[in-house]
């Protein structure tokens, strides 16, 4: 069975900030309703009190031509949700296949190819973050390391400052910042951009900024929208895309990949090297 399906809802979510109040208005409608009603542009219009105008300019910040092209895409993704939950177990697992789903509508696997090859170019890496982000940084140091990456973690705002200066062009750096606000991280990758260092933000908010200084921006999905966002760990969507990534640099020279990941399950439990280490 399909469970997933390309959904504009994750666009406009990760667009939000960029909209003025009116189209604010216009955003929480598109995300927040359940119902298969007239998307025309003179009903919505009429139903949010908004001109057509600012649908238009709505939609075209959401990177449509303009609302026809915008709405199309929507009723042809739209489902209509139907309250069948029951108990909080249901909820919650209904939260996370909503998340699942915003990926599938986000991910780029045209990037994340690109992302793969900086990888198996790249000399040093690091991987940053505060907070869950840092957690999921160290739990991606790990599981890259056990393949041959050159790559360490950093959750500590001075060392991410202080390291910034020794990047250079064979370094690749990855900060992760869902909310695209955190300093010490956007302060490394713009030094490291500077100094010819490929950078990754992995992030829930798209500003246009960020591309003034990374060399990809990986957008996932908000916690922020979801129902019973409250209670799902902020970790989830970053540790999707990063296994997006993981799986797709790991197909890359597989038999080598497999061979090292091989050893270092060998070392931690104490064996013998093979003959052909």
């Amino acid at each position: 069975m399909e469970y997933y399906v390309k959904s504009v809802v994750p666009i406009i979510e990760m667009n939000y900030d960029k909209f003025t109040t009116v189209e604010k208005s216009i955003a929480d409608f598109f995300i927040h309703n359940q119902k298969k009603v007239d998307f025309s542009s003179k009903a919505i219009s009429d139903r949010l009190y908004v001109s057509e105008a600012s649908l238009s300019r709505f939609a075209k910040k959401c990177g449509y031509r303009g609302y026809r092209e915008f709405v199309y895409q929507y009723e042809i993704t739209f489902v209509e949700k139907k309250e069948t939950m029951t108990g909080n177990t249901r909820m919650i697992l209904n939260a996370y296949q909503e998340l699942l789903n915003k990926t599938y509508s986000l991910v780029d696997e045209e990037q994340i190819a690109r992302i793969a090859q900086y990888l198996n170019r790249a000399e040093r890496v690091l991987v940053c973050g505060h907070g869950s982000s840092g957690h999921a940084a160290a739990d991606i140091e790990m599981r890259f390391m056990r393949i041959g990456v050159n790559i360490d973690a950093l959750c500590d705002g001075h060392r991410m400052r202080m390291q910034a200066v020794f990047q250079d062009k064979q370094s690749l750096v990855f900060g992760i910042s869902v909310s695209g606000d955190s300093e010490d991280v956007l302060f490394l990758l713009k030094e490291a951009y500077g100094r010819g260092a490929k950078t990754v933000l992995l992030t829930a908010k798209n500003a246009d900024r960020f591309y003034e200084f990374c060399t990809e921006v990986v957008l996932m999905p908000s916690l922020r929208y979801l129902n019973q966002g409250n209670v799902i760990s902020p970790q989830f969507p970053i540790l999707i895309m990063l296994d997006i990534i993981y799986s797709c640099y790991a197909q890359l020279d597989k038999r080598e990949k497999d061979r090292l990941h091989n050893h270092t399950l060998q070392a931690l439990a104490g064996k013998k090297k093979p003959d052909n280490w």
